[in-house]
């Protein structure tokens, strides 16, 4: 394959590293046949570079529309980054916006507590009734930008692209509503950099898509961490409700005087309860649709209930910015949506104030969401450092047969990275006892006082993660840090700095495979020496995983490795993948179960990894930092 030249393709540096050229080469080609492509392409490859220089050379030769999608706030900064530097390299006159959650953009006060439903309902009521003095500023009567939006506009658009945090500043400086001045600007934009929701939501895409002018057959749409993109789509399409629900709604039914809707509630609240009869605590089953409509039915009309809900949910929201009882009247007629490719279960959980009965209706087909945007699309690329198999992600989002999928090499050198299975524990849940725990403790323990540095060590649950430490503290010669779940983003930066001290002497960080330090992490350099994946995130099948088990079997032949088990094995990969970050890092990393040599498992490996499997432990990572100088 001859070398691209940098210029073809506006790219942002003087020079294509080496493979980097070759993904350049494929996103160039299948965007100038209209193709989609799947990339599996590891940490260090610069992907953002290589698939947003030719897909901006192809949107100025094609008068296409680029969306960059992305829920990393770090891969909004770098996108940015990347357009400037291509920008003024070139000369070009393209224009960017950063767009984030419309509520997220909300100069109101309290907003961010709300629910999207919610916020959603509460901004078109500000808007109708002429009470967001932001949005006045920026709307005229005829909804255009008033002159003095006009004239901000303008400056905005020759400071592009601005990250969305200083768009929004400059917008409160004139007190303007960021959001709409953000959609002005994307409606003139020819690239727009956003999160997945915007084009793969139904309910707001096609508004979105509408306010900027844009078509999604004239889009070039690159979706990053395309990991995420199926569980995010199956969140965006599930709802659900509870009996904490119905008291809340009760709740405002009183302090607004409405016993008719108070006894509407009542009925709802019931027909929780019974979908829920027979099952203990965290119990579940498949809820019928037919069985709560009936019971609803028996004493409403169902379509008018759900008007009614709806009505007075929005006179709520004038006074409170948001409503249960606007949402029971949401979930009430989304509970009529289609059968295929969807779920409904019922539960009860316990919580400290007693049971609380939850019935859902779950999303577990993607593809019905992203199917259509694909196809639509010019050209999709998807990509990430585990987008391994890329025929599962084809299959689950619903890509065509002539969709290409590559798989990238990492750019770093082999010898810098020593990757070990050790088979000598498990934490199969049939298995675990106190033994397996003391013996996961004693290796771990073992493996981070070896370690010329810091080591992160990720466990299937917190819970576990506890039941080990007992252990691994009377064992380990290092400072221990315990990650504690749902950290804020401060709470997260502040641990994360905490850790980074410790770089000479060496800490150990413990944490979730699911928790705040798996995914979207970089500690390069001499942050982190070691990383330890303890067991398989494989938790007990719950019915929803029962569910897509069984419908990925139907539909792919597939069910358990779609359903569970590559799921789980690409948490594995992303908690391993926070060790190596540049091609000067050198690391150890190690996971620590005997099922990982088992072949059904040792097969979701990336091919080019050179894994040891091994006991002798001690003696390879001794031996590594030996020839690597403990460095």
């Amino acid at each position: 394959m001859d070398k691209l030249n940098p210029k073809e393709v506006f790219f942002p540096h003087d020079e294509m590293r080496e493979i980097q050229d070759e993904l350049v080469s494929d996103v160039k080609d299948a965007i100038n046949r209209g193709k989609s492509l799947l990339v599996h392409a590891p940490t260090g490859l610069g992907k953002t570079a290589a698939t947003l220089a030719p897909a901006i050379k192809a949107a100025v030769d094609k008068k296409l529309t680029v969306f960059f999608l992305t829920s990393r706030h770090t891969q909004h900064l770098i996108a940015i980054d990347t357009i400037k530097q291509i920008k003024e390299k070139y000369g070009l006159k393209i224009s960017a916006v950063d767009i984030i959650g419309k509520k997220w953009m909300c100069l109101q006060p309290g907003t961010n507590v709300l629910y999207a439903g919610e916020f959603s309902e509460y901004c078109k009521k500000l808007r109708e009734n002429n009470e967001c003095e932001f949005y006045e500023k920026t709307k005229d009567s005829s909804n255009k930008l008033t002159v003095e939006a006009k004239k901000v506009f303008a400056e905005l658009k020759d400071l592009s692209p601005l990250h969305t945090n200083h768009f929004i500043d400059y917008c409160n400086h004139s007190s303007l509503c960021p959001y709409e001045m953000a959609i002005a600007q994307a409606s003139k934009a020819d690239v727009i950099i956003t999160d997945y929701f915007y084009l793969f939501h139904p309910n707001i895409a096609g508004t979105f898509l509408a306010k900027t002018q844009k078509e999604l057959q004239n889009s070039v749409i690159i979706v990053d961490e395309g990991h995420n993109l199926p569980y995010r789509v199956r969140d965006l399409m599930t709802v659900n409700i509870s009996t904490f629900t119905t008291n809340r709604a009760q709740n405002e039914a009183k302090k607004y005087g409405n016993e008719e809707t108070s006894a509407k509630i009542h009925i709802i609240r019931t027909a929780i309860d019974k979908m829920v009869e027979g099952l203990g605590y965290n119990e579940e089953k498949i809820a019928k649709k037919e069985e709560f409509v009936k019971m609803i039915k028996a004493s409403y009309n169902y379509e008018e209930l759900i008007d009614d809900f709806e009505a007075m949910g929005e006179l709520i929201r004038q006074e409170q910015k948001q409503s249960s009882i606007g949402m029971l009247g949401t979930f009430l007629r989304e509970w009529l949506g289609p059968d295929d490719g969807f779920t409904r279960i019922a539960t009860i959980k316990s919580s400290a104030k007693g049971p609380i009965s939850h019935i859902s209706y779950r999303c577990l087909d993607p593809a019905l969401v992203t199917q259509p945007v694909i196809e639509q699309s010019h050209s999709t690329i998807l990509m990430s450092g585990t987008l391994n198999p890329t025929v599962m992600y084809k299959d689950l989002l619903g890509f065509s047969d002539s969709t290409e999928e590559k798989e990238f090499p990492s750019p770093f050198p082999e010898k810098n990275k020593l990757t070990m299975v050790i088979p000598e524990t498990t934490t199969k849940y049939a298995l675990r006892s106190e033994e397996q725990f003391r013996r996961i403790g004693e290796i771990t323990a073992e493996i981070t006082n070896l370690i010329p540095g810091n080591s992160a060590i990720y466990f299937p649950s917190y819970h576990l993660r506890d039941q080990v430490y007992k252990s691994f503290s009377t064992l380990s010669t290092k400072t221990a840090l315990l990650e504690q779940p749902q950290l804020t983003k401060d709470e997260k930066i502040e641990m994360l700095e905490k850790f980074k001290e410790f770089k000479a002497s060496g800490a150990v960080l413990l944490c979730a495979s699911s928790g705040n330090f798996a995914e979207g992490v970089d500690l390069p350099g001499d942050f982190l020496k070691c990383v330890v994946v303890v067991g398989l995130p494989l938790t007990q099948p719950n019915l929803e995983t029962k569910e897509l088990i069984k419908y990925y079997d139907h539909k792919y032949k597939k069910g358990w490795d779609y359903g569970y088990i590559i799921p789980a094995f690409s948490k594995t990969l992303q908690s391993a993948g926070r060790c190596i970050r540049s091609e000067k890092d050198k690391g150890v990393i190690v996971f620590l179960d005997e099922r990982y040599a088992w072949s059904n498992y040792f097969k979701c490996f990336p091919k080019e990894w050179d894994i040891k499997v091994t006991k002798l432990y001690k003696d390879r990572i001794k031996e590594f930092f030996e020839a690597n100088g403990n460095s």
